[in-house]
């Protein structure tokens, strides 16, 4: 979730839905309002930082002229009003002859028509966003009428215009199979009629004899007896979807007396939720209907199973899913395992300070889902909704949706999962939301690395306004894909598994909590942070902990080329993106370089290395070769690790110019994060004041730390961990062998560095 639009409003929505806050003024850092205070005193002092040796630090956005616009409307077609047309029309449709008026008043000259075409470019550019997003926001709009040079009016007329083409063609495509079908219906009935009037006996050719049956009759009459059949098929699977018995009443179903009409999208859908990209056929609709009843039924008795479906080894460490068992309890959803492919299950059982409400609500929203795991997931999208629930709630809410999930390491390919979400209230207070994969009832060309069996959460409300969460995850997936070094990873259940959902679940909404209780400082208010300052470099963090996390995995939230180069290691990822014409994007080519190492120390201890100002010299370039300090610090948990931060790098020399680095730091049972980027000081200014974060551009880089997982079956037992190390830098021109070998150098020489200081060099 946006923490900071939570500030903004601290009431959930959806059906009353509400987060328990918890204030524990005691965890919060004591030494914020002092070193702000110092912060505001020393930002107009030094001017803008130039990093040294590297490009990483970035230039300021001052001084940059606008863009021209030179391009009009697009010739996209559809009709406006006649005060629009001087502006949007295409030259196509400004070729109109003079009227009889306007040659009668020869004596005044006429006024000339302006032409506007686009380039190509801009309208293969539009028609590429048309296709993800037909009614963009007004930000959207902005963004795209600065990268093409046209007017905002602009942008906005063609979108109007391209989406009233784009209904035209459907109600003709439309139009033209409901007259072939018209066309059918009305031969057969001409065919029926004249059998009536004249009956043939089918074996002598003669005149039939009266109470005879016509063979179309014979036909008609089966056709009943299989379309009755079907509609008491799908009234059952109607009533044990909503939960209480269906009448198949043909007069009901016709006019959606009967409830049913919640069930197909075809009956409508409420504006608030995405509409689907196409009508699902009533066989495809009843098929997932199946499936998501059966799914629902396996992962209920999966979450309140224990032995012989679950079982612990003889050290009491990790649940283990006892294969056997469940193959004889309960027939795969899904179909059989594919050759090669591998089982992953796993299950826990947490503790959430938020109530079942939000929570659901959470998960059947695509957008809010991606903000609560935002390192776990990389990309999510609901492409259409079959039901949106019942009486206005989610009960019985089903779509389908499409994501992508990662571990952070350039070795562990990202899953791409198309799947079924269906969610159901089993008793007040108690909810369960169960996904399956479908690309068998979709018989996709291309089989995926890994499919979907039967997983998700059941949710029950506690007295105390926390809920009980029992998270399963069960997944079967091509292990082949996965780098040996992050295999034993991946198999306990902390990469993907239900260890790790449950982990970033609770410490996201308890820093949802921590930040809506946020406590007002007592002490010298004028030097704090102000809520609207708290709210920007809160925004400001996300952006880049998002980015990091893309750059990363090559995740598709950004347009990544890999490089092959013979210069880099072999486990060294190296990519380039193009940065877009945004406010926030730095202009230029973005190289990004990432690796993954095993180091004989606890996660723990490397996480807090990372974390501490006095031995950041020892690894950071950025550090000048001394301490840093800092200079404020916003809370996002109980556990000191999980805040934001503004560090200020001290200059050793009069030569070297003071520097600040926002870095945002993330921490739970799964893993922890560290990542930051050096920002401009008079924008930090602007954003500590309230101001607009958006404008800050900024390059991530930072630090993914995660168990090795040789001791995920003993308990807490850890030998080892696992490193990402990851860098963003900005080159002027198409990446050279010398910038390549530059970054490449820059994560060799940071390595070492660390290997050093922790004395693991071996």
């Amino acid at each position: 979730m946006n923490f900071g639009d939570f500030l903004d409003n601290t009431s959930c929505s959806g059906g009353g839905a509400r987060i328990v806050a918890f204030n524990n003024n005691s965890s919060m850092p004591g030494g914020a309002i002092g070193e702000a205070r110092f912060l505001t005193q020393s930002l107009s002092s030094k001017p803008m930082f130039n990093s040294p040796g590297l490009s990483l630090a970035l230039t300021s956005m001052e001084g940059q002229g606008e863009i021209a616009r030179n391009n009009e409307m697009s010739n996209a077609g559809g009709r406006r009003s006649r005060d629009e047309e001087p502006d949007s029309r295409s030259g196509s449709d400004n070729m109109d002859g003079a009227s009889g008026d306007d040659q009668d008043a020869a004596d005044k000259p006429p006024r000339k028509k302006r032409y506007h075409r686009h380039t190509p470019q801009q309208i293969q550019e539009l028609e590429s966003l048309f296709k993800e997003c037909p009614h963009p926001d007004e930000k959207q709009r902005l963004e795209l009428s600065k990268r093409l040079s046209l007017e905002i009016r602009q942008v906005k007329f063609w979108f109007q215009n391209r989406r009233t083409q784009m209904k035209t063609q459907l109600e003709r495509h439309e139009n033209s199979i409901l007259r072939q079908e018209n066309d059918k219906l009305r031969a057969e009935n001409l065919s029926i009629r004249e059998a009536m009037r004249n009956p043939m006996c089918t074996n002598c050719g003669g005149p039939s004899v009266i109470g005879e049956v016509s063979l179309e009759e014979q036909h008609i009459r089966i056709e009943n007896a299989r379309l009755k059949d079907e509609l008491d098929r799908v009234c059952a699977l109607a009533g044990k979807f909503l939960g209480r018995p269906m009448p198949n009443s043909t007069l009901e179903l016709g006019v959606g007396g009967n409830g049913f009409a919640v069930i197909p999208s075809d009956y409508g859908i409420p504006s608030s939720l995405p509409m689907p990209e196409m009508p699902v056929n009533p066989v495809e609709k009843s098929m997932y209907l199946e499936l998501a009843l059966a799914a629902m039924d396996e992962l209920v008795k999966m979450a309140q199973s224990d032995e012989p479906l679950w079982i612990r080894g003889l050290d009491g460490g990790r649940e283990m899913l006892n294969q056997e068992e469940y193959l004889r309890a309960s027939s795969p959803c899904i179909g059989m395992k594919p050759n090669g492919f591998i089982t992953e299950a796993s299950r826990e059982i947490g503790m959430v300070i938020i109530n079942s409400l939000a929570l659901v609500e959470t998960l059947m929203d695509s957008n809010k889902w991606a903000e609560m795991f935002p390192c776990l997931i990389a990309r999510a999208s609901t492409t259409q909704v079959i039901s949106s629930g019942v009486g206005g709630t989610r009960n019985g809410a089903l779509q389908l949706m499409n994501a992508a999930l990662q571990v952070l390491s350039p070795l562990v390919p990202v899953r791409e999962v198309n799947f079924l979400r269906f969610c159901k209230q089993h008793a007040e207070g108690v909810w369960a939301v169960v996904d399956v994969s479908i690309d068998n009832i979709r018989e996709a060309h291309a089989f995926p690395s890994c499919q979907r069996l039967p997983s998700g959460c059941l949710v029950q409300d506690m007295p105390n306004g926390y809920s009980k969460v029992t998270w399963v995850e069960h997944i079967e997936y091509d292990e082949g894909v996965v780098h040996q070094l992050y295999r034993p990873l991946v198999s306990s259940g902390m990469g993907f598994g239900a260890q790790r959902w449950v982990a970033t679940l609770q410490r996201q909404c308890e820093c949802l909590a921590i930040l809506m209780s946020f406590p007002v400082p007592s002490r010298d208010h004028s030097s704090a942070i102000t809520a609207g300052g708290r709210r920007s470099m809160l925004k400001l963090a996300q952006r880049m902990t998002n980015n990091f996390c893309a750059g990363v995995c090559a995740s598709s939230v950004h347009k990544w080329n890999k490089l092959q180069t013979e210069n880099v290691d072999e486990d060294v990822q190296v990519m380039t993106r193009k940065s877009i014409d945004d406010p926030g994007e730095p202009p230029g080519i973005v190289l990004s370089a990432a690796t993954s190492v095993w180091l004989p120390v606890s996660p723990q201890r490397l996480f807090d290395f990372f974390r501490d100002e006095q031995l950041r010299s020892e690894w950071d370039i950025l550090s000048n070769g001394g301490p840093m300090q800092e200079m404020a610090h916003i809370a996002k948990g109980q556990d000191h690790g999980n805040c934001v931060s503004l560090l200020r790098a001290n200059a050793v020399n009069s030569k070297q110019s003071s520097m600040l680095i926002l870095q945002e730091t993330c921490i739970d049972r799964a893993g922890s994060v560290v990542v930051y980027a050096p920002v401009d000081i008079p924008a930090m200014h602007v954003v500590m004041n309230g101001g607009d974060s958006a404008y800050v551009a900024l390059l991530p880089s930072g630090f993914a730390i995660v168990p090795d997982g040789a001791g995920s079956d003993t308990g807490d037992r850890v030998s080892g961990s696992l490193l990402t190390v990851a860098f963003q830098i900005l080159v002027n021109s198409l990446p050279t062998v010398e910038s390549v070998e530059t970054v490449n150098n820059l994560i060799t020489c940071t390595l070492q560095k660390i290997k050093a200081a922790l004395q693991c060099e071996s």
